[in-house]
């Protein structure tokens, strides 16, 4: 005959079983951002800048034509969404993330900086990797001459944050990100090449992993948010002069927030 205890002990393992075993680890955000204007690009001779016969073999010949080489610094898809624009959680420090970033990575790759846009972390690495060399140049065989030229906008002003020449194929730098008196709140990133003007990115400043850059046409999707009201910003280097457009969203756990940012 089993004990009152016993039994007692076997209906509460039974209610521990029966229990709901879902939890959460946040919410989502998920949207699409958009602009009111219209696409912009700018213009560029190729015969102006060192190599003009190998940054002609770029692959994506949309940003050619001819002699001319194209930097598309607003691109507009379907129903006005905005490539390249950054969407983050502008609200949360994350110590863990910021300790454990391993840093920004860009390559050169006919002469053209990849990615366009994306994120950086104050005082982490910021690296650049020259992948081009051109072997019908006697003077490039070992590689093309790229200079990344790193600067901290803030505003109409800009200071310098390196400014390294890369002369082989392979050639790296990795360098830390430095903004000070909070210009990681305020301002951007931006990465040019000293010898190929046209070659250009820009980075957002995040403290947390909540963060996204936005597909082709202009639609994201954020994970694991925590749950609350947040201060969620998107940001495109051009639209809006490069400034952060601000959005209230309320998270809540399990769930699904939709923000449909326009950027004008």
């Amino acid at each position: 005959m089993k004990s009152a205890l016993s039994i007692a002990f076997g209906v509460a393992a039974v209610a521990v079983v029966a229990a709901p075993l879902t939890s959460f680890a946040g919410g989502t955000i998920s949207g699409k951002v958009t602009y009111a204007g219209k696409a912009e690009q700018k213009e560029f001779l190729f015969s102006k800048f060192p190599n003009p016969k190998y940054c002609v073999k770029i692959p994506d010949k949309s940003v050619m034509d001819g002699d001319k080489r194209f930097l598309k610094s607003i691109e507009v898809g379907k129903d006005g969404g905005l490539k390249n624009a950054v969407v983050a959680v502008y609200d949360i420090e994350d110590k863990a993330f910021i300790d454990g970033y391993q840093g920004t990575e860009v390559v050169a790759a006919f002469c053209e900086f990849q990615p366009f846009s994306g994120v950086v972390v104050n005082t982490k690495s910021f690296k650049v990797e020259n992948q081009d060399a051109d072997p019908d140049d006697p003077k490039s065989v070992q590689g093309v001459l790229h200079n990344p030229h790193s600067f901290v906008v803030k505003g109409a002003s800009s200071a310098t944050g390196f400014n390294i020449g890369l002369a082989k194929k392979g050639d790296k730098l990795d360098k830390p990100v430095v903004f000070r008196g909070g210009a990681d709140k305020d301002g951007y990133y931006r990465l040019q090449c000293d010898q190929h003007e046209f070659m250009q990115s820009f980075f957002l400043p995040v403290s947390n992993p909540h963060f996204a850059v936005v597909k082709d046409d202009g639609s994201f999707e954020i994970k694991d948010v925590p749950a609350g009201k947040h201060k969620v910003v998107a940001w495109h280097p051009f639209a809006a002069k490069g400034k952060k457009i601000e959005f209230e969203v309320d998270v809540t756990d399990g769930g699904t927030a939709n923000l449909k940012a326009e950027i004008k």
